[in-house]
């Protein structure tokens, strides 16, 4: 890309007469186009470089700073709407950028006074599970589109629901995970008045730290203005270390 803007300016000025001075080497390169043309950072030094130039950018594992929060990841197992594997077997922890994670400690810390806490689905998504769904699924109802991205790539998105911290059993709520009918949806209202409650209390107190719901899915929440952050394509075992 760097080189290809290199040749325009040349072309440019050389049409009009002008001479103009470009360094030979380019600036090393935060992020690569996705074969969707969306661009993604790929490797954990390039992560680490724009972590550097920006504290907010940093991931954060959940279970580092979040007092007994649970984590339930449906995509380390088959226990999903794929009926697959979609993270490496055996994965037990999930990150967030830095802004989400103490947003979701705060959370937590509020729910604790009520004797209640959360439980994880799914936080961050390396980019290239994004592209696994639509090239399985192919259904943007269902899925994210690789050419955007979701916002699990970008570390600000969350599916939680919660639970008693004492039996830590799940409160009761309109569907289980990824489901993808209308009982799902926070409009519908053709639900039990304990189940309307519930849902009403996650999306309350997720709200008041900053979360954004999405509409048609009770458990999914995340950060305004996503945009802010790169998709990353990053391994939890890379994030880890």
């Amino acid at each position: 890309m760097c080189n290809l803007i290199k040749r325009i300016l040349s072309i440019a000025y050389l049409s009009i007469g002008g001479f103009l001075i470009i360094p030979n080497e380019c600036p090393a390169q935060d992020t690569s186009l996705s074969k969707y043309g969306l661009p993604v950072i790929n490797s954990l030094s390039q992560y680490r470089e724009s972590a550097k130039m920006d504290s907010l950018k940093v991931m954060i594992d959940l279970q580092s700073i979040i007092p007994g929060i649970t984590l339930d990841l449906r995509y380390a197992g088959t226990n999903n709407f794929m009926h697959l594997r979609m993270y490496p077997k055996g994965t037990n922890y999930s990150f967030l950028r830095l802004p989400a994670v103490k947003a979701l400690k705060d959370v937590q810390i509020e729910l604790n006074t009520m004797g209640l806490g959360l439980k994880v689905f799914d936080a961050y998504r390396p980019y290239a599970v994004t592209e696994r769904f639509w090239e399985l699924v192919h259904d943007d109802r269902y899925v994210a589109d690789p050419a955007k991205g979701s916002n699990h790539n970008r570390g600000v998105a969350i599916d939680l629901t919660l639970i008693n911290m004492q039996t830590k059993e799940e409160l009761r709520m309109p569907t289980g995970f990824d489901n993808f009918t209308d009982s799902a949806h926070h409009d519908f209202m053709d639900l039990p008045q304990e189940v309307l409650k519930n849902r009403k209390l996650l999306r309350e107190i997720m709200e008041k730290h900053g979360f954004i719901a999405f509409s048609t899915e009770w458990w999914h929440y995340s950060l305004p203005n996503p945009e802010r952050f790169e998709a990353l394509n990053i391994s939890f075992a890379d994030l880890k270390n």
